[in-house]
């Protein structure tokens, strides 16, 4: 007993002396990785920091929300990519009623096509029919209806589908459509919807209909990364229908959660040629996820007669240019038409998202904006369905007001909506936030419209929302009590994951 009591003495000598070593190991290892990966300085020295501040924890927390290297997953995605688009870039050029970009008539919104051209945006699409909608019901109703008429295949992706009673109505009808030959296949991200089990997709499933995960979760194969998430929202039924925007598939975007209240969002359905391009970022999304090239099996027919590109002729009167963006790209797309959209205004910029946490560019450029004069406004949330993103705004509004922007947080419900109005002829309505964590991390696709028409109804609607917000006065917001400006100090830390 004596010689086991010293032993462990002897041990437990030896264990600070090891904490303090694997925790300098861990930290140095760690500050490597982050050096190497990290091209912000800001987000580098702020990581660095925090590793050396918490022992074990800092580590712990950059493994979850701060590495944003594309990892062996999205190289191989990124490889992909290429050779997928490069598969089929025939098709693009075949395909009847595709302007482009090059030939643009000169305009407001002509710099703005071309850079989105440039930063990778399918080719601006004339004579598409574009309906919106600014609420769950109406979006819910035009989508089922859309499913329930579907003849040759479904194709939908969302970052969250819940299986509760709008879902289940979603999973029937595909269900019966998939017993009816039509080719269902639903592709969800493993982190928005952790909650849908095989169970609840069980008869879909057994009915014929496939489904797929995207970056699934897996510890035993080292993935466990909440970042680069699939935050896409597209429906498309039979290649001539088409959804995107900010509705996800649950009861509570229809305004049905007692936590949030009304669901205030902006989705909307596009009948024409720009309906191909939401198409291929599905066939992109599809073939990676789950290994089935879509477009290709059927690239020896032909453009006009393959069953997924099927040659959408024009339907109605609206440009549409399709952007996408995700962390394997060069080009972080989306972020830098926002940017281009800003400092392009001349007259007004109106902005609606949930999240507010530009990065510097960004906040600099809307600073710009409203020191130039130009009529800039922001519409948020006023009841936050997440916390810290709120503080973290709190923390960028108190400099933007101070640059005469106008800052609105809207108080009827939940605000979810993602759009950009320039000068009351170009708009951007979508999936992506205001936020680094859409802009840089996530994969997301826009729809860049070039119309004053469709704009004008955007425009209607944003005033609209300004009825139901609350503006803060910049005066009354600089007094705030210092233990909310404290708060939103520690918050706007992380930004760079927000």
């Amino acid at each position: 007993m004596p010689l086991i009591h010293d032993l462990w003495l002897n041990i437990a000598d030896w264990v600070p002396a090891l904490v303090t070593f694997s925790h300098l190991a861990l930290s140095a290892g760690f500050i490597a990785w982050v050096l190497m990966s990290k091209t912000d300085s800001t987000s580098a020295v702020a990581w660095c920091l925090l590793i050396m501040l918490l022992p074990f924890f800092g580590p712990l927390l950059f493994l979850l929300f701060g590495y944003q290297h594309v990892n062996r997953p999205l190289q191989r995605k990124r490889r992909h990519l290429e050779k997928y688009r490069s598969s089929v870039r025939h098709l693009v050029q075949a395909s009847p009623g595709i302007l482009v970009n090059a030939g643009v008539p000169d305009s407001a919104g002509a710099v703005l096509t071309r850079l989105a051209d440039r930063f990778g945006a399918y080719p601006r699409s004339p004579d598409n029919q574009v309906d919106f909608y600014h609420d769950g019901p109406p979006a819910f109703e035009a989508m089922l209806e859309a499913l329930e008429e579907a003849r040759h295949h479904i194709h939908l992706e969302f970052f969250i589908f819940h299986a509760d009673e709008i879902g289940t109505k979603f999973l029937k009808v595909m269900a019966a459509k998939a017993r009816a030959g039509v080719q269902v296949r639903m592709l969800y991200d493993a982190m928005g919807s952790h909650a849908l089990s095989w169970r609840a997709l069980r008869d879909f499933l057994l009915g014929g209909g496939r489904s797929s995960v995207f970056l699934p979760l897996n510890l035993l194969r080292r993935r466990f990364q909440i970042n680069m998430r699939n935050h896409r929202k597209i429906l498309v039924v039979d290649g001539q229908v088409g959804f995107t925007g900010g509705l996800n598939v649950g009861d509570e975007y229809l305004g049905k959660s007692p936590r949030y209240g009304y669901w205030r969002d902006t989705h909307m359905r596009i009948r024409g040629p720009a309906v191909e391009d939401l198409q291929r970022i599905f066939c992109e999304d599809w073939d990676f996820a789950a290994g089935e090239r879509l477009i290709e099996t059927e690239a020896h027919v032909s453009a006009s007669s393959c069953g997924y590109i099927s040659g959408v002729t024009g339907a109605g009167t609206v440009p549409v240019q399709v952007i996408d963006s995700g962390p394997d790209r060069e080009f972080k797309s989306i972020r830098e038409i926002y940017f281009a959209a800003i400092v392009n205004a001349q007259q007004r910029v109106w902005i609606a998202s949930p999240y507010f946490v530009p990065d510097a560019g960004l906040l600099d450029a809307l600073r710009l904006a409203g020191y130039r004069g130009i009529d800039v406004r922001f519409l948020g949330q006023l009841y936050p369905d997440k916390w810290i993103p709120q503080f973290a705004a709190r923390y960028h509004w108190d400099r933007v007001l101070r640059s005469g922007v106008k800052v609105y947080q809207y108080a009827k419900g939940m605000m979810h909506a993602k759009v950009v109005l320039v000068d009351g002829q170009w708009a951007s309505v979508g999936t992506a936030n205001l936020d680094n964590r859409s802009l840089h991390l996530n994969f997301e696709v826009n729809c860049l419209i070039d119309s004053p028409q469709a704009v004008a109804q955007l425009e209607e609607q944003f005033l609209h929302d300004l009825t139901d917000s609350i503006q803060l006065q910049p005066a009354a917001y600089s007094r705030r009590p210092f233990a909310g400006r404290l708060l939103e100090n520690a918050c706007r830390l992380f930004s760079p994951v927000l």
